[in-house]
């Protein structure tokens, strides 16, 4: 497993290097192929107002999960990276648990069960009661990879500083929530 303080620096350097890396959650899980780094400075991150009930646990230790709902529907996860700075997970490819991911998202094909960070969370069956979660145990962490080529660009679903370049993928993965430009 990857220490706490691997994680305890700027998101926009650990989100590159979560590329490759193995994600599991209660048996379920796989390769990390594509993540967006958010920071303190970034008018896009849930920390740019500061400490919040909902965005605290992006201000506690790094290694820990910060869940959050998008649009009232999907449960997101994030890596906690330094104070302030989180990493979006918003794709991998699935290795680990499948038969349970494609029931949770109701599809047989391999590229649907977490491409979009909505479709990540509810293959891994992310909820509110994981947040804060730390990634220490050995259902419930985060591996290192094999070093892989990434590629970056503009991140995706925003509308402040969306043409930042820090989206990160997989180069050649078929399992990314969008292609890269």
């Amino acid at each position: 497993m990857l220490p706490q303080s691997w994680f305890e620096r700027p998101a926009v350097e650990v989100a590159p290097e979560l590329i490759g890396a193995e994600l599991i959650l209660r048996g379920c899980g796989g390769i990390v192929t594509e993540t967006e780094a958010y920071c303190p400075d970034d008018p896009a991150s849930h920390s740019f107002r500061g400490p919040t009930a909902r965005n605290a646990a992006m201000f506690g230790p790094g290694g820990r999960a910060y869940v959050y709902r998008s649009y009232g529907i999907h449960w997101c996860l994030n890596v906690v990276c330094g104070r302030g700075h989180g990493v979006l997970i918003r794709a991998f490819e699935p290795r680990f648990g499948i038969g349970r991911m494609q029931a949770r998202r109701r599809t047989g094909d391999l590229r649907l069960i977490a491409s979009g960070p909505g479709r990540v969370g509810q293959a891994l069956g992310v909820g509110p009661g994981d947040n804060h979660a730390p990634f220490d145990a050995p259902d419930f962490c985060v591996r290192p990879g094999v070093p892989v080529e990434v590629m970056v660009g503009p991140r995706i679903g925003i509308t402040r500083a969306a043409d930042w370049p820090r989206r990160f993928g997989m180069k050649g993965s078929p399992f990314l929530s969008r292609p890269f430009r």
